[in-house]
């Protein structure tokens, strides 16, 4: 008896070495929700997510896609097909001297910290960002405590523009204080 094989293809729109890059699909919910509901993944975030509010934010992701062309990109590791999280583009409409302007993003999956998949994945997403969609530059920001996301753009080669106070977090509170970063087309 002869046995056949069938191994899933994705639909990736680009890819890293370790990672596939695509749109949202119905079975990210339940793994999303997870990584929202994670209190260390969340840290530097006003407060973890429910489902419900997942479920709006896959929402709101895609429709951003059909307004911008781009957004915030699923991520799956290439060797196995499992979802580990999200980086990509957001387009910043907030009340911000930077804005309105593009920012780069990203949220794993606290089993895929230390691996350096965030940065590879950033990369391989401003390579698409200037070939594919023309932006000539891009920002990134965090809560200036979230030392590791700073991190990360430092090595994505993005220069530090300096401090601001997150218009829509509340005056005081703990995350309100962000660093600024940005980079050039690199092409």
């Amino acid at each position: 008896m002869a046995f056949a094989f069938f191994a899933i293809v994705m639909d990736y729109l680009f890819q890293s070495p370790r990672l596939g890059f695509r749109h949202w699909q119905k079975n990210d919910l339940a793994p999303f929700a997870a990584i929202n509901a994670d209190s260390e993944v969340m840290e530097f975030f006003p407060s973890i997510q429910s489902l419900e509010q997942t479920r709006e934010a896959i929402q709101r992701y895609q429709q951003h896609f059909e307004a911008h062309g781009y957004g915030w990109y699923a991520v799956d590791l290439l060797e196995t097909g499992t979802f580990a999280g999200f980086i990509g583009f957001s387009k910043v409409t907030m009340d911000v001297s930077f804005g309105p302007c593009v920012e780069i993003g990203w949220r794993f999956a606290q089993t895929y910290w230390g691996k350096g998949l965030a940065t590879e994945g950033a990369k391989a997403c401003l390579r698409y960002g200037w070939e594919t969609l023309g932006f000539t530059e891009v920002y990134s920001f965090t809560a200036s405590i979230n030392k590791r996301s700073a991190r990360v753009m430092e090595k994505l080669g993005m220069s530090y523009q300096g401090n601001f106070l997150h218009p829509k977090l509340e005056k005081d509170h703990s995350l309100e204080e962000h660093v600024l970063y940005k980079i050039e087309c690199q092409k």
